[in-house]
């Protein structure tokens, strides 16, 4: 009796195994679900997570972080994912809100924020620190790092694919700093003037030997005033400065005005050519990637102001629209 039991319950029992296998199977191959804010952050969860990650980013090309506010699908996506990571140093303005409460629920951070608060206040000073982190790519090094670790805190089963692709990631971005450092070298001393739209290239001029003027502030916020761009006019006049940048994710209009204001002092301001600042490239081009973008605005810079660099940059990939050899 006890046998037949058996044998009529052994078809549900196998089912059930196969049940639990298929579970744990399911459960093995799930990825993680990451959601990144900016281009910049999403890249490099991209890089060091691999196959095991799926990562959504929210801004797109050409989006300008400091004014971004998340739509309904934003906060959809939030609501959905594992673990969110956002720049931090509060680039994201109008988000902060938005991020502390999903705070509440879920790993949430900012990558940026782990950095040393010495470092990142700007270099001329002030009461806030300085988002543009990725401009010094050996900051951003820093920045892969923590994003390699808070994966690893998320999915400890992979913990150690992370860290070999943080390492192989951080070893890619060393040569690029190196490539920085060569054919920035190259632009004359009196010729290292970086103008560009907006106050994001503070750790670029630092890293790289570059004097840096923003015509606005950190924030995109923040409106350029008649008397600065006078005193800037008065700068590129005085020094006879060659080129000046637009850039992607803000608006031409004070680069346009400096441009104008220059040419009615009898001096020929040309645009360099368009700089990636808060936001990347589009995706699927190199330019769309963290180390694409880097080595666009090095290239472009370089050349722009009398320097040698590559026509096509660090991976014979950069498209550069402005200056020469």
């Amino acid at each position: 009796m006890l046998h037949t039991r058996l044998r009529s319950f052994l078809p549900s029992l196998l089912v059930l195994l196969c049940c639990c296998m298929l579970g744990a199977a399911s459960a093995e191959g799930k990825k993680l679900k990451v959601v990144a804010t900016t281009a910049m952050v999403a890249d490099v969860a991209r890089e060091i997570g691999g196959p095991t990650v799926d990562v959504v980013q929210l801004m797109g090309p050409g989006v300008d972080p400091h004014l971004y506010t998340p739509t309904r699908d934003d906060l959809a996506k939030l609501l959905g994912a594992d673990l969110v990571l956002y720049s931090g140093l509060h680039l994201e303005g109008r988000m902060g809100d938005v991020l502390k409460r999903f705070s509440a629920r879920k790993p949430v951070h900012g990558v940026a924020d782990r950095l040393d608060p010495s470092f990142v206040m700007h270099p001329n000073g002030g009461e806030h620190p300085d988002p543009h982190v990725w401009m010094d790519v050996k900051a951003w090094s820093m920045v892969a790092g923590v994003i390699g670790e808070e994966l690893a805190a998320q999915d400890k089963a992979h913990a150690a694919d992370y860290a070999a692709r943080t390492t192989a990631y951080q070893a890619k971005l060393a040569e690029l700093d190196e490539y920085a450092h060569e054919v920035i070298a190259t632009i004359p001393e009196e010729s290292r003037l970086l103008v560009t739209a907006h106050d994001a290239f503070a750790y670029f001029g630092r890293s790289y030997g570059v004097e840096v003027r923003g015509i606005q502030g950190i924030s995109t916020e923040s409106e350029a005033g008649l008397r600065d761009l006078n005193d800037l006019i008065d700068t590129v006049v005085a020094r006879k400065v060659k080129a000046v940048f637009v850039e992607s994710s803000v608006s031409e209009k004070n680069v346009r005005a400096l441009q104008e204001g220059a040419k009615a002092r009898g001096a020929e301001l040309a645009i360099g050519g368009e700089l990636f600042s808060d936001a990347m490239g589009v995706s699927g081009t190199w330019e769309g990637t963290y180390m694409g973008m880097i080595d666009h605005n090095v290239t472009t810079i370089t050349r722009a102001l009398g320097g040698k660099a590559p026509e096509g940059g660090f991976r014979a990939r950069a498209t550069v629209v402005g200056g020469g050899l």
